[in-house]
């Protein structure tokens, strides 16, 4: 069975009310995989399958079968799950990147390009966000469907509700870029990532920013969340721009907190982010 993500009209900000065609599928310890309904209630799309079998106990759930795949980067995590799926339902098309080791890709796309999900009232933007791998890629829908809105990006382990992905195969400049162009995508943006991190990485993040008033409300409201066992994701835009370090380098208390790493002003905002980043992935709060 699908499970449900309620978070009720004027509830905590913390987690934007989900998109109706959007499910998460728990997998793993904190990976989400997400699940996309096709107009006519039947087909469906996922996003970065790491475990086949979530996902092919919550298509047989909802009588679903599988039409789509899309796929952000090659990490196992993220891609384990296709040859089940393959083997399940050969006809589904697999889409990722096109510099991506992860085998099983039917389509390949670069940065700038549409895939275009027939059926599904969707048509993504391929970005490409390299720094947690250089083959990462983000999708981003100005909409889907008529009933909501809001875009939507399904970004992987680029942007984290919070913080960001480690930077593993490229450098702090080229994920400070990547990051740079998911937020400047719409304010009311839907924010997908992989993984339930928020909590965490709010603990880091009121260690950069201790006076962010918007932050300490919203590491309220996540606690609020989790204790009730909803996700925290989707988050918006608006939000991580408000309260996400990595998308504050600019930030006084972002820079002021980078310094006193540093122990002097730093050069520009790459190295502000990079401060942070190194910061982070030492951090125990």
């Amino acid at each position: 069975m699908i499970p449900a993500h309620p978070v009720a009209a004027g509830g905590p900000s913390a987690a934007a009310a989900p998109h109706p065609s959007i499910v998460p599928v728990p997998a793993f310890a904190d990976n989400y995989i997400w699940l996309l309904r096709d107009r006519s209630g039947r087909r469906a799309a996922v996003v970065d399958p790491g475990d086949a079998a979530p996902v092919l106990a919550a298509l047989a759930g909802a009588g679903l079968s599988l039409a789509a795949v899309l796929v952000t980067h090659h990490h196992a995590d993220h891609v384990g799950g296709l040859p089940a799926l393959r083997d399940a339902y050969p006809e589904a098309v697999v889409h990722g990147p096109a510099s991506s080791r992860a085998q099983g890709i039917d389509r390949r796309w670069r940065g700038g390009d549409a895939v275009e999900l027939e059926g599904f009232d969707a048509r993504f933007e391929v970005i490409e966000v390299p720094g947690h791998t250089l083959d990462h890629v983000a999708y981003f829908a100005a909409r889907i469907g008529d009933v909501d809105p809001r875009p939507v990006l399904f970004c992987g382990d680029t942007l984290f509700a919070g913080g960001c992905g480690r930077v593993f195969e490229g450098t702090p400049a080229q994920m400070s870029a990547s990051l740079a162009r998911l937020a400047a995508l719409p304010d009311d943006t839907l924010v997908h990532c992989a993984h339930e991190y928020t909590a965490s990485n709010l603990r880091f993040a009121r260690a950069v920013e201790p006076s962010n008033a918007a932050l300490a409300e919203r590491d309220r409201e996540t606690a609020a969340l989790r204790a009730a066992g909803t996700p925290t994701v989707p988050s918006t835009l608006a939000l991580e721009r408000a309260t996400n370090p990595f998308l504050r380098a600019d930030a006084p208390e972002v820079v002021a907190a980078a310094r006193t790493r540093l122990g002097r002003t730093p050069d520009d905002a790459v190295e502000v982010f990079a401060t942070v980043r190194q910061w982070k992935d030492g951090f125990r709060g």
